[in-house]
């Protein structure tokens, strides 16, 4: 009888073969999962150590965070050395990062390597000769410069924490550092003016007038406020040596410091500055502009794009206030509801107390419906505060409000400073500052342990002020703004925005006047002439820095509105903002990326 080998062998080497292939697929899953954990352990370790590293150049970013090793050092730095040592890091840093396998990475740490490499590319990027030798010499403004950071350090109304003997004495360890500093930047300035890369006349008034008042004879200076209200942790027994230290600092390092700085703008620097106000109108300012346009909004937008989205985004805003006009009960044209705004006095807020127990009753309302929208609350606590004396006119921000982030440990409160004096628009600039906003962003990113730090405590403007910003259209949702007023100043804030588009292009960009600015935000909008004159002289003095509201709260609305239209019944908005908000603030290419794997992932769920 004949055989069948090959049926006999087949039934013999079956169950071997499919051990073979069992043990194989088991080896490459695990291969595969092992490849993964070292790429994962691999850029993690190389956040750590960048980060840790750029805490020691930047000890300011420790200091904000509550971290209090480098609390002695403050870290403003002009020098050549400082330079080249952020131009070695970002350069090791992507050489690191692109030793490490993309697609070995899990999906989450994707994402964290995609933002990684877009900010250290954009860190090399402004250490270009070409931007730098005109960024290190335009050393002061009036709007984020130092001065106003450092007054709000010292004083005890920023991130320095004042509750131990070795904290007051740190202050008074920066106090000598900054006094150095202002030295620096008087020589820049005067590289500048050799250069013709100066700042417009019209930053450097704002700027003498600030540095006036915190000169000012009147009342104790700012910098000796925090021996004026000392905590109980400070032991009686050392506050009269801390008096007297500070009392003496102030005198005799950090007046004549600030006088320095003062006399030199006022006699020299001032009669060097520029008459014109757009950065394009500088020498090296167009392609400065260009750059600046593209890390502020992390987009490769033109400014005339920008333009034309902000002209189209004003005449949507404006066809919502007509809706609004009626209900208001107001009639004529678009314009003569603004001049009625700006004359009603029904318009303006109460006292200081009216305006604090509004903001704190706005505070609850929206507190009660937020997990209807927000799976994860804020866990620290927020303080609502008027903006500090030393910080209001001659500044003139232009802004309602801005926010102070809190300590990750939760020993500094997150802080809304307001400065509204008008009541329509308070519901709007909470959303925007306080919840859902900067805070709830704020907190939520903090409190993510398993993120990079670059991820949990900084990130884009576009991002953070989109999505503040973004924030602000909740106001139906959060149960505010419910009437025709309060809905008028909700679309002012965002027309506001809109108008930024075109008049930020506008200046730095297509050559405007302010004067032409300020009148196409008068035409345009219910703002009196004194917050238009404040609103352009911000864009004068921080080119670009505004353009990132309105790109990034459009940029999540569409990401929303595809979310719903592809989801239909399923979408939550639960589930959409924890997506958005729990990988920390991203670089919008990244984070519309995010929002596509997840879109795939849901539709294969």
């Amino acid at each position: 009888m004949s055989r069948c080998p090959s049926r006999r062998h087949g039934a013999y080497y079956a169950p071997a073969l499919v051990f073979l292939v069992l043990t194989c697929a088991v080896a490459a899953r695990s291969n595969v999962s092992a490849q993964q954990t070292d790429a994962d352990a691999s850029l993690r370790r190389l956040f750590d150590e960048s980060d840790e590293a750029s805490l020691r150049r930047n000890p300011f970013e420790a200091l904000s965070r509550g971290d209090r090793r480098y609390a002695n050092r403050l870290g403003y730095n002009l020098s050549e050395e400082y330079f080249g040592a952020e131009l070695t890091a970002a350069r090791d840093d992507l050489k690191h990062l692109r030793k490490i396998e993309r697609a070995a990475l899990s999906p989450a740490q994707q994402i964290e390597y995609d933002a990684f490499e877009w900010e250290r590319q954009i860190s090399l990027r402004a250490l270009e000769p070409r931007y730098l030798k005109l960024t290190k010499l335009l050393a002061i403004e009036s709007f984020t410069g130092f001065h106003l950071d450092y007054a709000d350090i010292a004083s005890g109304n920023g991130v320095a924490t004042f509750s131990t003997v070795e904290d007051y004495q740190s202050n008074l360890a920066r106090h000598y550092e900054y006094a150095r500093f202002i030295d620096s930047v008087i020589e820049r300035l005067k590289e500048g003016v050799t250069a013709g890369t100066v700042q417009p006349r019209l930053v450097v008034d704002k700027v003498i007038g600030q540095l006036n008042v915190q000169l000012s004879d009147a009342g104790d200076s700012i910098f000796n406020a925090p021996v004026h209200n000392f905590p109980a942790s400070i032991p009686e027994p050392q506050r009269a040596g801390l008096v007297l230290s500070y009392t003496v600092t102030t005198r005799e390092i950090l007046v004549p410091a600030l006088k320095r700085l003062r006399d030199y703008l006022q006699t020299d620097y001032r009669l060097h500055a520029r008459a014109s106000i757009g950065l394009s109108q500088m020498k090296g300012g167009a392609a400065l502009y260009k750059f600046l346009i593209e890390q502020q909004t992390t987009l490769p937008f033109g400014a005339d794009a920008l333009h034309r989205t902000g002209l189209v985004e004003v005449a949507r805003i404006h066809g919502e206030m007509r809706d609004i006009q009626q209900r208001m009960g107001v009639s004529g044209t678009l314009h003569e509801l603004f001049e009625f705004v700006r004359a009603d006095p029904a318009m303006r807020a109460g006292s200081a107390a009216d305006i604090q127990q509004e903001f704190e009753r706005i505070h609850q309302r929206i507190l009660a419906r937020l997990p209807e929208q927000f799976a994860s609350p804020p866990h620290n606590r927020l303080e609502i505060r008027p903006e500090p004396p030393y910080k209001e006119e001659p500044r003139a921000t232009g802004a309602s409000g801005y926010y102070q982030i809190g300590s990750p440990d939760g020993t500094r409160p997150g802080i809304f400073f307001y400065t509204v004096g008008t009541t329509p628009e308070m519901d709007s600039v909470f959303l925007h500052e306080g919840i859902p906003g900067h805070h709830l962003q704020g907190c939520i990113a903090q409190n993510n342990t398993s993120l990079p730090a670059f991820l949990r405590y900084d990130g884009p403007s576009a991002y953070l002020e989109g999505w503040a910003l973004y924030a602000e259209t909740l106001w139906k949702e959060l149960d505010v703004e419910g009437d025709a007023y309060r809905r008028f100043g909700g679309l002012q804030e965002e027309l506001v925005r809109a108008m930024r588009l075109v008049v930020d292009t506008g200046i730095h960009a297509k050559g405007w006047s302010r004067e032409q600015s300020i009148n196409y935000i008068l035409a345009n909008s219910g703002l009196a002439r004194s917050e238009a004159e404040s609103a352009v002289d911000r864009y004068i003095a921080t080119p670009a820095q505004v353009l990132a509201y309105k790109v990034g709260a459009l940029t999540i609305l569409e990401l929303k509105a595809q979310a719903r239209a592809e989801l239909g019944d399923r979408f939550d908005p639960r589930e959409f903002h924890q997506q958005v908000l729990d990988s920390g603030a991203l670089p919008l290419s990244v984070l519309r990326l995010k929002i596509n794997h997840w879109l795939a992932a849901r539709h294969h769920s």
